[in-house]
């Protein structure tokens, strides 16, 4: 990364601080994936019936559930696993949204008109029953469940790149690369797939809040990630059933979990909107 484009980063956050807290916000996320199982203070997977339903204490810092499993060590355990699905999926639909919207847009023709026709078949299903549908028909493992959000963020990327590619096929940039003898694919994979890059990246920021949820949104309904795996939305929907009854804790951190992390991803994709905006640069 050159002097200039740290020094613009540096200007983006310090004029507006809540990019800094995105920022700071994400690295704390990351940490916690990546150190959350030595982080917790018990096994996630531990049962223990004489503590069971026991409020948040000393002891055990966001309670028990009603098995006696610490919630804080399930919660701190699960920030992997919901990254890694949704991470998984968005890179997935990222690359092939990417290369199929790319070519589509360079060459147009038949093969445009019949992908843009079944991108709009797809785009509409209410994309969370599709990926109900999906994982119902495949099965609940995580595998199908990153295929399922793949698959029903795959238009948006095709959509996105196809748009870019064709809006700047014609730029000076690329008809001075033709003229130098550059073929077709080079000026695809070096000119025009680089240039579209920053707001696809932004993209897929803003994509991953919302794979996130529908990862745990599936784990609600029973479509999802296997219990007693630690995963958020199984979390809150095992505790659902205990907030009448007066254990809140049980369904309110895994879901303030899930609310700050895709909190964090939509302010996120707005800080990089203003970084690699070139209006923006000093």
């Amino acid at each position: 990364m050159s002097q200039q484009t740290m020094r613009h980063v540096r200007h983006v956050l310090a004029e507006n601080p809540v990019s800094l807290i995105a920022v700071l916000l994400f690295g704390g996320i990351v940490f916690v994936a990546v150190f959350g199982p030595w982080l917790a203070p018990y096994d996630p997977l531990r049962t223990d019936v004489v503590n069971a339903l026991q409020a948040p204490s000393g002891t055990h810092w966001f309670g028990t559930d009603n098995l006696g499993r610490d919630v804080f060590s399930r919660v701190l355990v699960a920030t992997r696993l919901d990254l890694v699905i949704a991470f998984s999926a968005v890179s997935l639909s990222f690359v092939a949204g990417c290369a199929v919207g790319a070519l589509i847009g360079y060459f147009g023709g038949m093969t445009d008109r019949i992908v843009g026709r079944l991108v709009d078949v797809l785009m509409a299903f209410p994309l969370f029953v599709l990926a109900m549908a999906l994982v119902a028909a495949l099965g609940n493992t995580v595998a199908n469940i990153i295929l399922a959000t793949a698959i029903i963020n795959l238009p948006f990327y095709i959509r996105f790149a196809r748009a870019e590619v064709n809006q700047r096929r014609s730029a000076g940039y690329v008809l001075s690369a033709r003229l130098g003898g550059a073929t077709d694919a080079r000026i695809l994979a070096f000119v025009l797939v680089p240039n579209i890059m920053p707001v696809m990246v932004v993209q897929m920021s803003l994509n991953m809040g919302w794979a996130i949820l529908n990862a745990a949104g599936l784990s609600f309904i029973g479509l999802g990630v296997k219990p007693p795996t630690p995963e958020w939305g199984i979390m809150v929907a095992q505790g659902a059933s205990y907030v009448t009854s007066g254990y809140w804790w049980i369904a309110l951190f895994p879901g303030l979990a899930l609310v700050a992390t895709v909190f964090c991803f939509n302010l996120l994709g707005d800080s990089l909107r203003d970084i690699v905006d070139p209006r923006r640069r000093t």
